[in-house]
């Protein structure tokens, strides 16, 4: 596995002069502010003081910080009352509560109120700029998700898409150059890499915008019913076609077709695409008239199309009229640079949806999501990062929230952990409900999917799911 610059280590302290981060100490006690002061200055961080709460605040007004270190017994308004305050107009800065009598009620009044930290006097100075080094590195690299996200969506209108990698960057240099084009698009990654959301990013940045965007996975249907969706029927072209029916390409006309999973169609529905290409012509099926529309098309393979002509197992003719323009996703794992900015993304999203406070991750989990090898690329980071929002009682995701193919832990010491009186019966069944869950999240929750890969009949699956009282979640698509 590559070498990559972890952002939250704290590992080796700071060499002084190589911090950048700009941290506001309020305290009352002269001492305090002394000790601080030199203590953070020496390690390189450029630190100013306030000795109430009132002068904090206008400091704040006047003033960028990366960090506040907040006293917890203030004269006028108290540390409690005041972080409220701090939050409610600085909700991204960490803050950092200091004490020399902290209580546990203390505590979790200080987290409940959206403080990073409980620090108690006296301190271990080691301890404390660790706490500092580790809050500041995640709200840079929140501050820098940020300024991301408003590049992609003013250079190029991307609204969902997070990455800073080189090889993203050459993706969405392609993409913006492609995107005005009528061109052919394919898009080729392993499954879980985002096809989909750079199939919407060239729809959205086409002149097709304001068009219908008509996305279907053609390897989730039969062949028959596959042809249905795509071109339509009419009224008796089969046993249970009771009614004409339009199809994807009449819904789509004027703007995008994408079509998830085209090495997985059957000959006969290679050689009607291919005609829709070349004469932008076809019938519905059991029709005689023929139809024409006016639809750009973009598809996606998670394998080699070139191996798969070779093999006889596509057309080499629409092969070639589908690969005019050709975007390679990079997986996850050769991109880790990314990694913390789509796993703040993923916090954002999943916290506002539950309805939640913003959550992070502490220093082992953001570790533990970096070392990891990500099969199931950013969709398996997605679902990590949704697991651990949803299990979270407070602001900090730790690494025991994350699944456990994930830390390395074994399902037997996470059990125990929590349950060192657990029978031999529960440990199993925990052991076999955590396996299920994995796989099903391995294969976006899809149980035919999975069934396959236990290599067990899918009512099998059922079974053991409806037993285990498994909570199926929805399907995300790519």
């Amino acid at each position: 596995m590559p070498e990559v610059d972890l952002p939250f280590s704290t590992s080796t302290p700071a060499p002084s002069g190589a911090n950048t981060a700009r941290i506001l100490v309020i305290d009352d006690e002269a001492a305090i502010r002394d000790s601080l002061e030199v203590l953070l200055t020496l390690e390189g961080y450029t630190v100013k003081m306030a000795a109430d709460g009132d002068e904090g605040l206008k400091t704040l007004e006047l003033e960028h910080f990366d960090l506040i270190l907040l006293d917890l017994a203030l004269p006028g308004r108290t540390g409690l009352e005041l972080l409220p305050i701090i939050k409610e107009r600085l909700p991204e800065t960490p803050v950092i509560m200091i004490t020399a009598y902290g209580t546990v009620d203390n505590v979790v009044e200080a987290i409940r109120a959206g403080a990073e930290n409980f620090v108690q006097k006296p301190w271990d100075n080691e301890k404390l700029l660790a706490d500092i080094r580790s809050a500041v590195a995640r709200h840079k690299a929140e501050e820098e998700n940020l300024q991301l996200k408003r590049a992609m969506k003013q250079r190029y209108n991307f609204t969902n898409i997070v990455g800073k990698s080189e090889a993203m960057l050459r993706v969405f240099d392609l993409v913006a150059q492609v995107a005005p084009s009528r061109s052919t698009v394919l898009i080729q990654g392993e499954s879980g890499t985002g096809k989909e959301l750079i199939a919407k990013a060239l729809h959205a940045n086409s002149p097709r915008k304001d068009k219908p965007f008509v996305p279907i996975n053609t390897g989730a249907m039969p062949s028959e019913l596959l042809e249905s969706t795509l071109f339509g029927h009419v009224k008796g072209a089969f046993t249970s076609a009771i009614a004409s029916k339009k199809g994807l390409f009449e819904v789509a006309n004027g703007g995008t077709l994408f079509l998830d999973e085209i090495a997985t169609m059957g000959f006969d529905t290679q050689a009607k695409i291919l005609r829709v290409l070349q004469d932008k012509r076809f019938m519905h099926l059991g029709g005689i008239q023929e139809v024409q529309v006016d639809v750009r098309i973009i598809t996606a393979t998670n394998v080699d199309l070139r191996q798969a002509v070779r093999e006889g197992k596509f057309r080499e003719d629409l092969f070639y009229r589908l690969n005019v323009i050709t975007v390679d996703l990079p997986p996850l794992r050769s991109r880790r640079e990314d990694i913390p900015a789509l796993a703040t993304h993923f916090l954002e999203l999943y916290s506002n949806e539950n309805g939640l406070p913003p959550r992070k991750l502490s220093t082992d989990a953001m570790r533990a999501l970096m070392d990891y090898e990500w099969p199931g690329n950013v969709r398996e980071l997605e679902n990590a990062i949704e697991r651990g929002v949803v299990l979270s009682s407070g602001p900090v995701i730790g690494s025991e929230l994350l699944p456990g193919h994930i830390t390395g832990r074994s399902f037997q010491d996470a059990l125990l952990e929590h349950n060192p009186n657990a029978s031999l019966f529960d440990i199993l069944e925990d052991i076999e409900r955590r396996i299920i869950v994995e796989k099903l999240e391995r294969c976006n929750w899809n149980q035919t999917d999975a069934a396959e890969q236990f290599r067990i009949p899918l009512s099998t699956l059922n079974q053991k799911i409806k037993r285990l009282n498994i909570e199926i979640r929805k399907r995300v698509r790519e």
